[in-house]
């Protein structure tokens, strides 16, 4: 029989919160949140030393951080890491799969290599994390699980041939997976943030509407997790359903009206292609 896990929402008494990604950006706020409300938190990321400074600055709060230093491509890794969370600090009761990177894609000169490292990092890498923590928590029959997706999974958005790509992908695998997770009494969410302002978005050729801090938008994803119910946390909520309502237009209309918004629309052939056949 199917259990309800719609209103499970893990406690910092239940066991510990994992976050991967977390050396900056929103996984770092993500933690810095977490540890202040009183979880324990392990997070990951390839710097050590950036997770050392994070986990130095709980250290006088209610929570604490602990570091697992790690590559998400690396699958043998991420089980080692889940054994070890669970072995030395607690079960695992909510994990923020986070991990990931924006890699911009020029469509008239597309380079093959960002396109094969978003897939590993953004996707290869959620999944190598992902695998080993529902067999941990599947024992236990209770856990929960969010997935860091983006709005840009949405629909096509200029430069995110590759990035968006991947958080499709995500949004369709937690959709996928959620019919068989509850079964076992797994929770698992998915997370779709606007504009935050991190480094992965300074450089972005377009503008960026709601830009939020990452300290609001942390805090926004934190609480999303703690209400009962909701399978996608998005915010802000103004903006994101804008794009929601975009994706249910036809194309002849998408394209046209992004096309205008991003200034996609004003832009030219790149130089020595000819002109514009418009």
């Amino acid at each position: 029989m199917t259990r309800s896990t719609a209103d499970y929402v893990a406690q910092p008494g239940d066991g510990i919160a994992w976050v991967t990604g977390a050396s900056s950006g929103i996984g770092a706020e993500v933690a810095r949140e977490l540890a202040a409300r009183g979880w324990r938190v392990a997070v990951t990321a390839r710097s050590r030393d950036a997770l050392e400074t994070l986990a130095a600055q709980a250290a006088d709060g209610p929570g604490e951080i602990r570091v697992y230093e790690g590559d998400t491509t690396e699958p043998e890794r991420m089980a080692e890491i889940v054994r070890g969370i669970e072995a030395d600090f607690g079960p695992v009761a909510l994990a923020v799969l986070n991990a990931g990177i924006y890699l911009p894609v020029d469509g008239t000169a597309p380079d093959l290599a960002d396109f094969h490292k978003s897939f590993d990092v953004n996707l290869g890498g959620t999944v190598n994390a992902l695998v080993p923590l529902i067999a941990a928590m599947r024992g236990r029959g209770r856990g929960q699980i969010a997935l860091v997706a983006s709005v840009a999974g949405y629909s096509g958005l200029p430069t995110s041939a590759a990035y968006g790509a991947t958080k499709a992908a995500l949004i369709n695998m937690g959709e996928a997976l959620k019919f068989d997770l509850d079964r076992i009494g797994v929770r698992i969410q998915i997370v779709s943030p606007g504009f935050v302002d991190t480094p992965a978005t300074k450089d972005n050729p377009f503008p960026m509407p709601h830009l939020l801090p990452v300290e609001t938008a942390a805090e926004r994803l934190v609480s999303g997790l703690a209400r009962k119910g909701n399978f996608e946390i998005t915010f802000p909520r103004r903006f994101t359903w804008q794009l929601k309502f975009l994706r249910i237009l036809p194309y002849r209309l998408y394209f046209p009206l992004l096309g205008r918004t991003t200034g996609w629309a004003k832009k030219g052939p790149p130089d020595g292609t000819g002109e514009d056949a418009g």
